[in-house]
């Protein structure tokens, strides 16, 4: 029984629905009162499921507003052609459709479809023509049924209208003509613009251009041209263009007026509201191309309408104060506020869908844009008469002083004479000073190669005492088993005379050598030679090393061995390692480097010396001081590290190190100036000292000097 009671209630829907048709008379007509909707959320309905659905509803508004929804709708229609003109078109009056498919009816059954939309390329379209167009040809006297699916990311305002070839055709050459003239009145400005701008470089006008091209891209692309002009065969750039020409359109127009009214430096906190929105359009163009598409149409709208309320409250505030280009900005705001709210009022049904509501967002835009370039045009003049008015206070300006300087340079020449007076005897205390001075770094450089040549005699006084001493010491028993020798040779000399037999001579010469215990004197004769020998081995090896060390003097370029002045630094400060730190050396086979080394065998003494009393005093006299000495070499430069693992030092200390007089030593233990002399002698050779140090760890100085040496630049 409800099977039955739902059937019949179908087909009385059905019969309501088809009993309300549209009739055809002529011209171009509206028909949005006479076509029934369907909501398809699920997104799933065939053709054949929609037609068939019982929950159609039918439509009051003249025009459709869908907003942006995920869903996709259904559009019946039935037409009575009561005209005598069978070719007829219905024209859905939105291109930023994503699909708009057309079935036509008969006797129940889809016989016909045409599947557009701006999700499938330009050119598939059998009418190349920005709106959706779709042929009926209704059968005169006859009732036709016809089904349309839409669906869309962008608001879905649906106009459709039903009209001849002769009202289609009138149509369409309106809109080419009034889109022609927009995007004509456009390129005007921007040339017109562009040649200012190449005038007075000033950067309101390039603002003004990108807003120019950019609001114009705009209105082309909401209203389809620029599907047909431009991205014929790319619906997705095109798909796209549809946010970001609108988010570029708004940067630009922020950042003109930021420019032309001066925002940053006049309007602080309104620029930080500006600098948010402009950020705002941004993410909404980034929102587009990762494919967010609803979110970033519903972001634009919104930003849309807040920078335009934004702007306009901010040329009313700026116009009170007085503004002379924010009143003429007001003015063209206004106008484009007037046809914005026009245009929404129409797209919401408040206001009929007619030419005027249709065009009259292009007309303020056009009215608009015409009214800024004014406002610049009248920027320039301002600027002109400011221009002529401080050239005339400038002419004043200098007239006076050219008065003024007259009555001064008869002042100035006494004082010019005073002062050249009072300046030559300045130069000759400065010239003494500077006598002084040079003097003084004289004597400071000579006191520290004095306490260099000290600390040189100390190290060699104790360093050749040792082997001296020991070989002093082995020969007074080495003279004394001589002497035991000598006089065991007599006695031998005295047998041999006396004419015994050569047997009864040789047991005395046995007895004689047991009583002087001869094995034992040859051994410790062999024992006290090798150690002479050794101490003179010693000796001269220290001979040796001084030699390479005391160049402290040589002012000629040569070829030296830094690892031999290395050793011999090591020779000179070896009494005071006192044989408790420890010396690793790590020497790579490094190139002949053209230098001064009797200068940097004084940086190696310099810098080895500080290393190994910041170790005594961390260690004192414990072990576990450890004295590292490296080298190693690329095409260019050899570099020698020196590390240590003494107290190390404070950020503090190390931004001082090079300067002349600074020490961390006590009173009267050293001048101050070793590392300062280190850097001058580094520098001269066109190398870097590069120092690591951690206080409580130690330091490494890192000396890199060119192989082959070439002049200092001066700084």
């Amino acid at each position: 029984m409800l099977k039955t009671l739902f059937a019949i209630a179908l087909v009385l829907s059905c019969a309501q629905l088809q009993g309300q048709s549209y009739l055809y008379t002529g011209g171009s007509n509206l028909v949005g009162k006479w076509i029934y909707i369907l909501e398809d959320t699920s997104n799933t309905l065939t053709p054949e499921e929609a037609y068939h659905s019982p929950h159609f509803v039918k439509s009051v508004k003249s025009v459709q507003n869908f907003d942006i929804s995920n869903s996709t709708y259904w559009i019946k229609i039935s037409v009575a052609n009561e005209s005598h003109n069978q070719l007829l078109f219905l024209e859905v009056a939105n291109p930023l459709l994503d699909t708009c498919n057309f079935y036509k009816i008969e006797e129940g059954n889809i016989v016909q479809q045409a599947a557009y939309g701006m999700a499938k390329p330009f050119l598939e379209r059998k009418y190349k023509y920005p709106n959706f167009l779709f042929n009926i040809d209704p059968e005169i006297g006859k009732t036709n049924e016809y089904l349309f699916k839409i669906r869309s990311t962008e608001q879905m305002v649906i106009p459709i209208l039903i009209e001849n070839n002769v009202a289609m055709t009138h149509s369409q050459n309106r809109n080419y003509l009034i889109t022609g003239a927009f995007i004509g009145l456009i390129i005007v400005m921007v040339v017109y613009n562009f040649f200012i701008f190449m005038s007075t470089s000033d950067k309101s006008y390039l603002y003004y251009i990108t807003y120019l091209i950019f609001i114009g891209l705009t209105q082309i692309t909401l209203s389809g041209y620029t599907f047909e002009l431009l991205f014929r065969d790319n619906p997705k750039a095109f798909n796209q263009s549809v946010v970001l020409f609108p988010s570029l359109a708004g940067v630009s127009a922020i950042l003109f007026i930021r420019s032309f009214m001066n925002i940053r430096i006049d309007f602080k906190v309104w620029d930080k509201v500006f600098i948010s929105i402009a950020a705002v359009y941004i993410i909404a163009a980034i929102l587009r191309v990762s494919g967010k598409d609803q979110i970033s149409s519903r972001m634009i709208d919104i930003c849309a309408l807040t920078a335009s309320v934004t702007v306009y409250a901010f040329l009313i505030v700026s116009s009170l104060k007085g503004s002379r280009p924010g009143k003429f900005l007001f003015f063209a705001w206004t106008i484009f506020l007037f046809g914005l709210i026009i245009f929404v009022l129409r797209n919401f049904n408040i206001l009929p869908y007619n030419d005027f509501t249709t065009y009259i967002l292009q007309t303020g835009i056009a009215a608009q844009v015409a009214i800024l370039s004014i406002a610049l045009a009248d920027k320039i003049n301002i600027l002109q008469a400011e221009t002529r008015s401080s050239q005339k206070l400038a002419l004043l300006a200098s007239q006076e002083n050219e008065r003024i300087v007259k009555e001064q340079n008869i002042i100035l020449e006494r004082e010019v004479n005073l002062r050249t007076k009072e300046l030559q005897e300045a130069n000759v205390s400065l010239e003494k000073t500077l006598v002084d001075l040079k003097e003084a770094e004289m004597q400071l450089v000579e006191s520290e190669k004095m306490s260099s040549l000290g600390q040189l005699t100390a190290g060699i006084a104790h360093e050749i005492n040792n082997p001296i001493n020991f070989v002093t010491s082995n020969v007074k028993p080495l003279r004394r088993d001589i002497e035991v020798i000598k006089e065991l040779f007599g006695k031998v000399e005295d047998l041999a005379i006396n004419g015994e037999s050569k047997e009864a001579i040789q047991q005395q010469i046995d007895a004689l050598k047991e009583e002087a215990d001869f094995d034992y004197l040859s051994m410790e004769m062999d024992h006290l030679i090798k150690g002479i020998a050794e101490g003179a081995s010693r000796t001269a090896e220290i001979v040796k090393g001084l030699r390479i060390f005391s160049r402290l003097d040589e002012d000629d370029l040569k070829l030296a061995n830094l690892n031999e002045g290395l050793d011999s630094t090591l020779v000179i400060v070896n009494n005071l390692l006192n044989g408790i730190i420890t010396v690793e050396k790590d020497y790579a086979e490094v190139p002949m480097v053209e230098c001064f080394p009797g200068k940097l065998n004084q940086v190696f003494l310099n810098i080895i010396t500080n290393a190994i009393h910041t170790i005594k005093e961390k260690w004192g006299e414990d072990a576990g001081g450890k004295l590292t000495i490296k080298t190693y070499f690329d095409n260019l430069d050899v570099t020698i590290s020196i590390k240590d693992n003494g107290m190390g030092m404070t950020e503090e200390t190390q931004k001082k190190l090079y300067e002349p007089f600074y020490t961390t030593k006590e009173v009267g233990v050293g001048t101050g100036l070793g590392l300062s002399i280190a850097w001058n002698t580094i520098k001269k050779h066109n190398g870097s000292i590069l120092v690591r140090s951690e206080l409580g760890e130690g330091s490494e100085f890192l000396l890199t000097i060119p192989i082959k040496y070439t002049e200092p630049q001066n700084d």
